[in-house]
């Protein structure tokens, strides 16, 4: 199951090539307005506001009046919120159309956590202004120890043994101009807290998985940034911790063995999640929150991870993606995540995710920052179209409607350290969303997007639906290839590909 770094920079080469998707036209005044709309954000709802936006930025909002020469929008009947954002991606370069594909669903900051080719290139062209995409943050390599789960598997990463190589391997990041650098799960503890010195050093955050063998109170007082996935939190969270601890600490797994280490790990997590202990939880949490460290559930990839037997594999927004992410998607639900695995695994994998959703609710009560994110690059997770489906799954687990948004847009830039970014507001960027329906009434109006407002850029209806149909028609046209795509992935699958 190896991918060559060839492999790897071929794919991102044939992505390089923009699609032929139709972008909107310059508007024929420089300021844009939104009349007569219901603003909501983290600050609340406010109804028959109007919007004006210049420049990428919102020059005033409220019952003001609309210049003579503006474009105007009629928002009456319509809801605007700020620009999405997913958290936790992994370009794969299968579909060029992945920007796009996040625009038109209204995700205008997508954080790229894998420093692969694909998303580097695409920043490019999106800050030049070659093509319209979303704010597209580009960390680190993967940090893996060594060996890593990663060797011979074709995707960006380092592997750290000690604390000399984690304090060199941060440097090495920072001057190829990350804009984080991503821990990993195999990490020893002295490699973390090295990487977490050298991080405060170069002055960038550090966030990511947290390591096996570090708890989780622990990487959050050394200033872990954010927290990826709901995997660790069982064991800080088990009356039997200590037990669990060790047994981890037992498990050993090859270079590469990606499949053999969650295989491994999984009756450990299925013992820790059935020991759960409120009382240790609601410490935890309250730690969590007193030091700002904030959680990215990503409640889609546990989904396809815990209950790929449940994914429906005939999903109309299918239609938005080629033939070889499909087959590549099928392939790996068959042979990595359901290939072996026994009745009694699947029960508890399903049980497991629904402890999931009741932990991120939890986490929510407890007044722990949540963030949306979706692990872009598992299979059947879409670039756009799935964050919608990390929203529902929030509010499933117990999220009220107005938190999942803030989780969705101010936690995000707050996180990022942009504080002109996330709400509806004078001197604000203009990343925005006009929506038909109401999301603090139901969560799933979010995906009943009428236009978007990306660095100032408007998207009306007919200019979304005309990229829609250019997404579509680049996704037929591609020719199918019968070889399986690279995929950098995350936590839940191996990235793969079949002679």
């Amino acid at each position: 199951m190896g991918i060559s770094r060839r492999t790897v920079l071929a794919g991102a080469a044939a992505s390089v090539a923009a699609p032929a998707v139709a972008t909107p036209a310059a508007a024929s005044s420089d300021v844009v307005a939104i009349t007569g709309v219901t603003v909501i954000d983290a600050h609340g709802r406010r109804r028959g506001q109007t919007v004006l936006m210049r420049g990428g930025r919102i020059l005033d909002t409220g019952r003001i009046s609309v210049p003579h020469d503006a474009r105007v929008l009629d928002g009456r009947g319509k809801y605007l919120i700020p620009g999405l954002a997913d958290m936790h991606t992994h370009a794969t370069g299968i579909d060029a159309t992945e920007p796009e594909m996040y625009v038109v669903n209204g995700v205008t900051t997508t954080r790229e956590m894998s420093a692969n080719e694909p998303a580097i290139g695409w920043q490019r062209e999106i800050d030049s202004g070659v093509r319209v995409g979303p704010r597209w943050i580009v960390g680190s390599a993967i940090v893996d120890g060594s060996p890593s789960l990663w060797e011979g598997l074709g995707v960006p990463y380092v592997a750290v043994a000690d604390a000399a190589e984690a304090r060199a391997a941060v440097r090495a990041q920072a001057a190829a101009g990350a804009a984080f650098i991503k821990t990993y799960s195999r990490l020893s503890r002295e490699s973390f807290h090295a990487i977490a010195a050298e991080s405060r050093r170069a002055g960038l955050p550090f966030l990511g998985h947290v390591p096996d063998f570090v708890p989780v109170t622990e990487a959050s007082d050394a200033g872990l940034h954010t927290i990826e996935h709901l995997f660790e939190f069982w064991y800080d969270t088990s009356r039997d911790e200590e037990w669990l601890r060790r047994e981890i600490a037992r498990i050993r797994v090859a270079g590469g063995d990606y499949a053999g280490w969650f295989t491994r790990l999984h009756p450990v997590e299925f013992a820790a999640a059935r020991s759960h202990d409120r009382d240790k939880a609601a410490r935890l949490f309250e730690r969590l929150a007193r030091n700002g460290t904030r959680v990215t559930p990503t409640l889609t990839v546990h989904w396809t991870c815990d209950t790929p037997q449940d994914v429906p594999h005939d999903d109309p927004r299918f239609r938005y993606v080629s033939a070889d992410t499909l087959a590549y998607w099928q392939w790996c639900t068959d042979t990595i995540y359901l290939k072996g695995r026994t009745a009694k695994e699947s029960a508890e994998r399903q049980e497991l995710f629904v402890r999931r959703l009741r932990l991120a609710g939890e986490m929510a009560r407890a007044g722990v920052p949540l963030m949306t994110g979706t692990d872009l690059g598992t299979s059947y997770l879409m670039p756009g179209f799935s964050l919608h489906d990390e929203l529902r799954l929030l509010v499933r687990a117990g999220v009220s409607t107005a938190q999942v948004l803030r989780a969705a847009t101010l936690e995000p830039a707050l996180s990022l350290g942009r504080h002109d970014q996330g709400l509806v507001t004078r001197g604000h960027v203009a990343d925005l969303v006009l929506l038909d329906a109401d999301p603090l009434r139901d969560i799933a109006a979010t995906a009943q997007i009428n236009s978007v407002v990306v660095r100032g850029k408007l998207i009306d209806a007919a200019a979304r639906q005309r990229m829609l149909a250019g997404i579509e028609a680049a996704a037929r046209a591609k020719p199918a290839t019968g070889v399986l795509p690279v995929a950098a992935g995350c936590a839940c699958h191996a990235p793969v590909s079949r002679a």
